[in-house]
């Protein structure tokens, strides 16, 4: 770097960057303006289309020396546009249908610039005031969204007036993401189920190891359907379980878990003594989007006294739709649910929720510390995970305000006539064929030559176990070729079907939820895919081959 793009480190320049904004002529307040008026835009423009190897950006950011002498924040902001922006990841873009993100409502550019401004702790009202409340009024207009249904309107406004701001309850809580909130639902069935009982003081004070010994469990699991998301593993490892203990249980073929293998482990697990923590309903796979029998699950988790969770960090936003609400009936039944609002709430990135139906569940979670969260305090932190927070809940307050349940409605619904709307195309093309049908806003599907899919119609099992081996190396590489296009983009997972015969697939994974999405995009995307196979002939020429000579 030349020393002409260097400042000086006096007092003076130091005190400026906190208090005088840049020229209106800068690269900073040129990216300002037109980030603001322009955003798709900007993002078009500066993101380069065509995928650079990951190697390659690496070597931009090798140095590990922390600089010496300040640079003037024009030169800052040019080195970042040329090596961030322009390799960072257009997820706004309504042919980017392969993951959670999607686009913003432009409204949240100048809030969020305003929330980065303020700078609150939610930890505590010391650092957060009004921001405290407005979370709590956040977290109880969706928690009367999950759970009012079931009491008088009346009843609904007397018992939130009563409990939203009180100093004693807790409703629910903010939090980076599903996983955090997962594992906060889980530390407090733990808790729960091994809180204080005559001498014994509780899990939260004598350890995992003594609270089993004064119960006497052999071990203590979470069961959950084999679509369960891998933060459970987290959430055991961190509670002191152990990852083995999350007891997976085998889905039918829709990708919801069993029933009846869900009582039959139940059966088995209380016959060797195990503590059964908590018994997990998915409101949305991550890959497929499927819903679990919550209803069904509510009941036995009733039956036998098991804290009932639903991670719906994926579906929880189908809750503001009437017309989507009975895919989820049951979630009403649960004793906590996730949602994750930086999905289909459209809220940016660190929007996650936790909701408990009892408003007293995080009494047995819940800690002090003199000189911050002291005890009779409306502090938030007292009842959370996570310390210090950013005031997101400002974010998705907006949004609920701006949009309206009934915006969020017709959101929902699109997004899900839109998935269903592809399904139809996968299934009208004879070189495609739909793996998943879409139950929320996802949907998987891969591509197979029509004389591929014809022949597996009557080869033996050894054959289509090897073509789908094939089939499964094709997918990748056009994910990765349409991926490295930088036109459009989908994910891939692997899935174990039962129409395969348990054989694992690799296929295409697509997120429906951009309501920028247009039927000419999928079209589009189907097309693309459908050249780059065309491409593998030549690239990819002893895989295709192979499959043509069976």
């Amino acid at each position: 770097m030349s020393d002409k793009r260097l400042a000086a480190a006096s007092e003076e320049n130091l005190f400026r960057i906190f208090t005088i904004p840049e020229a209106p002529d800068s690269t900073l307040a040129r990216i300002e303006q037109e980030v603001s008026q322009n955003l798709d835009g900007f993002l078009r423009d500066n993101i380069v289309a065509v995928e650079k190897p990951l190697s390659e950006i690496e070597q931009d950011f090798q140095d590990s020396v922390v600089p010496e002498h300040p640079q003037f924040v024009s030169a800052l902001a040019d080195e970042l546009l040329d090596k961030l922006v322009a390799q960072s990841v257009h997820t706004s873009s309504p042919s980017f249908i392969g993951h959670m993100t999607s686009a913003l409502p432009y409204f949240l550019l100048p809030l969020s610039k305003l929330m980065v401004g303020l700078n609150q702790n939610l930890v505590k009202i010391e650092t957060s005031k009004a921001f405290t409340p407005l979370e709590r009024q956040v977290i109880g207009m969706l928690h009367r969204i999950a759970y009012g249904g079931t009491r008088t309107e009346a009843h609904n406004d007397q018992y939130y007036k009563s409990v939203m701001h009180s100093a004693d309850t807790s409703l629910g809580a903010f939090c980076s993401g599903g996983t955090v909130a997962n594992i906060s639902a889980l530390w407090i069935a733990r808790n729960t189920l091994l809180g204080p009982n005559g001498s014994f003081k509780g899990v939260s004070k004598e350890g995992l190891f003594r609270a089993m010994s004064h119960y006497g469990y052999s071990r203590l699991v979470v069961l959950v359907s084999e679509r369960g998301h891998y933060s459970l593993g987290k959430a055991a490892d961190v509670l002191g379980l152990g990852r083995q203990d999350i007891v997976s249980v085998k889905t039918d073929e829709n990708n919801k878990i069993c029933i009846e293998s869900l009582e039959q482990r139940i059966t088995e697990l209380k016959a060797e003594n195990a503590g059964i923590l908590s018994l997990v309903g998915v409101a949305g796979t991550t890959e497929t989007g499927n819903i679990d029998p919550l209803d069904k699950m509510a009941d036995i988790a009733e039956r036998e006294g098991i804290h009932f969770h639903v991670d719906a960090a994926w579906g929880g936003a189908t809750m503001m739709s009437n017309n989507q609400r009975p895919l989820l009936k049951g979630i009403e039944r649960a004793d906590s649910i996730t949602v994750d609002a930086h999905k289909q709430m459209y809220v940016p990135m660190g929007a996650g929720m936790v909701l408990f139906k009892d408003a007293h569940s995080t009494d047995v979670i819940e800690h002090h510390a003199e000189y911050i969260l002291r005890k009779g305090s409306k502090d938030l932190g007292s009842h959370t995970l996570e310390g210090s927070r950013p005031g997101m809940s400002m974010l998705v307050y907006a949004c609920l305000k701006v949009m309206g349940r009934s915006g969020y409605e017709m959101l929902i619904d699109r997004s899900i006539d839109t998935a269903k709307y592809f399904a139809d195309l996968i299934n009208a093309e004879d070189d495609f064929e739909l793996v998943s049908e879409p139950e929320l806003c996802l949907l998987t599907y891969r591509y197979v030559p029509k004389v591929v899919k014809d022949y597996m119609e009557t080869c033996d099992a050894e054959e289509k176990h090897i073509i789908n081996e094939l089939l499964n190396d094709l997918t990748r590489f056009i994910q990765k070729k349409q991926r490295e296009s930088g036109r459009s983009f989908v994910s891939r997972t692997r899935l174990t079907p039962k129409a395969h015969d348990g054989q694992t697939i690799t296929v295409f994974r697509c997120v429906l939820a951009n309501p920028l999405t247009t039927k000419d995009i999928l079209k589009d995307i189907l097309a693309e895919q459908k050249e780059i196979a065309k491409e593998s002939w030549r690239s990819l020429p002893a895989i295709l081959k192979k499959i043509a000579s069976l």
